[in-house]
């Protein structure tokens, strides 16, 4: 994400009466008191709020810097949390207070963001909003309480990094939940590109080359964010595909970038990971998607899941064929496993290729890299279609403040916007501590935006199900709302690592009251 070196700058240049001009997309409510920065008192005192009696103090070490992974064939250079990716898994009980010393063995700085963790504002890993950047050659340690149960991951927030090999999940455990389950296997999804001729570095660059042209679709009606998202130049190899390349009946452009291999847990589909179990068994997948420009339609042959939760908070457990999950979604599915050997495929929506995993019951050949499954095609359903168990239900209230951003781009310039302007110049979005916070996300663009709040769980307004992250589809609007209970500043953007840098961000900026 864009560094920022100075907070006057967070501000921007624009006013409300420049945000108005966008159709009258601005916040109800003008700017109140003075900025929470992330040392605040207030800060501190949330944190004391989650803290519990008898919780453990777990303490892990990571190491980002350059390694070589073996992808089950292909050998690339990249960067890396450890000798594999995705990094160490780290795992805590809610309640419990984890300590990680991040030692930056990389040749440029970075940070680490611990997504959908509503965690003290000054560990949230964003340099130039809540840190300095980890320097080349120093140590950064983050400390925090990991309040509520659930599948998380964590990843840099310094420029297109996740791009590369750094990223790994976090599980925080409900020492109360009873189980119901015989196993549990964790599944990162990503799409990968670095050490295979180009780096995710040279591919923005190419993204951002202005060359004048302009889409047919861009600035229709004088209103900027119609263009599909695509370009010539598509290749198997890390191109940008061509208008009409990558579309989905579902998401519509379904992306910037074509990647020459997408995977599971680490592994191309030609030489997969091997998921082993029982016959009969009930498991618990943690579905992780790590990737920065893909969403994945995700199944398992000749079973049906059931989805049990959605980025960390339960669901009403509703029996489906496939979930399509953007990026940095999470899910937990139940599977009840037959006898025999079957594909988990992850298709990458839109695009051409699949990443692909083993399940292994019984004796039985494994299935091919580009096996078709027809679950595929059958019933899929979105993190937007779900609806929360009662206890996960935001009680109802009428808001305190509302703000919509509306979503826009363009391929050439290679330009992504809130409410017309890109970070650091879009207009942060003020809150008080102790609101009812409603955001419209208003997607003006054809391409789909997983929109990412940090420091928060949000309730969708229509369904109510708990997410920190959503898509929202091409020409559609997202209404959400939050409890303001996390004081400080907290980035808000577009999940698409590529978007994010080119300027789909802003803050939520606490503001006291005075």
């Amino acid at each position: 994400m864009p560094e920022i070196t100075r907070r006057g700058v967070l501000r921007g240049a624009v006013g409300l009466a420049g945000v108005a001009s966008l159709g009258g997309l601005a916040a109800c409510t003008g700017s109140t008191g003075s900025e929470v920065d992330p040392g605040a008192e207030a800060v501190a005192a949330a944190e004391a709020t989650r803290r519990r009696a008898g919780g453990r103090l777990v303490s892990a070490r990571l190491t980002p810097r350059p390694v070589t992974l073996e992808l089950g064939g292909p050998a690339v250079p990249t960067w890396a949390y450890a000798d594999t990716a995705p990094g160490p898994l780290l795992r805590a009980d809610a309640g419990d207070v984890l300590r990680i010393e991040v030692e930056n063995q990389l040749p440029v700085d970075t940070s680490v963001h611990w997504h959908g963790v509503a965690l003290r504002n000054d560990m949230d890993g964003v340099p130039g909003i809540t840190q300095d950047p980890i320097h080349a050659g120093t140590t950064f340690r983050y400390e925090f309480t990991a309040p509520d149960p659930g599948t998380y991951f964590y990843h840099p927030h310094s420029g297109v990094q996740l791009d590369r090999g750094l990223y790994g999940v976090l599980i925080v455990d409900d020492p109360h939940e009873p189980g119901r389950y015989d196993a549990e296997w964790i599944v990162v999804l990503d799409d990968w590109i670095d050490g295979t001729g180009r780096t995710p570095d040279e591919v923005l660059v190419d993204l951002q080359r202005d060359d004048g042209a302009h889409d047919a679709m861009g600035d229709m009606n004088g209103m900027e964010g119609m263009d599909h998202g695509s370009m010539d130049g598509g290749s198997s190899n890390g191109g940008m595909e061509g208008m009409g390349g990558m579309q989905s009946t579902l998401l519509g452009s379904a992306g910037d970038i074509s990647y020459p291999h997408y995977l599971v847990n680490g592994r191309i589909a030609s030489s997969p990971v091997t998921l082993s179990a029982k016959p009969d068994q009930h498991v618990r997948i943690r579905i992780v998607n790590a990737a920065s420009d893909t969403a994945f339609r995700f199944a398992v042959g000749d079973h049906r899941m059931t989805i049990t939760h959605s980025d960390g908070f339960p669901v009403e457990p509703v029996p489906t064929d496939a979930l399509l999950i953007g990026m940095g979604e999470r899910f937990d599915v139940t599977l009840a496993l037959g006898d025999g050997v079957f594909p988990l495929v992850a298709s990458a929506e839109g695009k051409s290729g699949q990443g692909l995993a083993v399940i292994r019951t019984g004796p039985g050949r494994p299935p091919s890299s580009d096996i078709q499954i027809r679950e595929l095609g059958g019933q899929v359903l979105l993190g937007t279609d779900l609806s929360p168990t009662d206890e996960a239900r935001l009680d109802r209230r009428s808001a305190d403040r509302r703000h919509d951003l509306l979503l826009g781009g363009s391929m050439a310039p290679y330009r992504w916007t809130l409410n017309g302007r890109t970070f650091p110049d879009t207009e942060p979005l003020d809150v008080v501590q102790g609101e009812r916070v409603r955001l419209r996300f208003v997607n003006q663009s054809m391409m789909f935006h997983p929109m990412h709040v940090h420091g928060h769980t949000f309730a969708l307004t229509r369904g109510g199900v708990r997410k920190d992250t959503a898509i929202v589809r091409p020409m559609a609007t997202l209404e959400v709302e939050f409890e303001a209970d996390n004081p400080g500043q907290w980035a808000t953007h577009c999940h698409n690592l590529y978007h994010a840098e080119a300027g789909m961000m802003t803050t939520l900026s606490y503001r006291t009251s005075e």
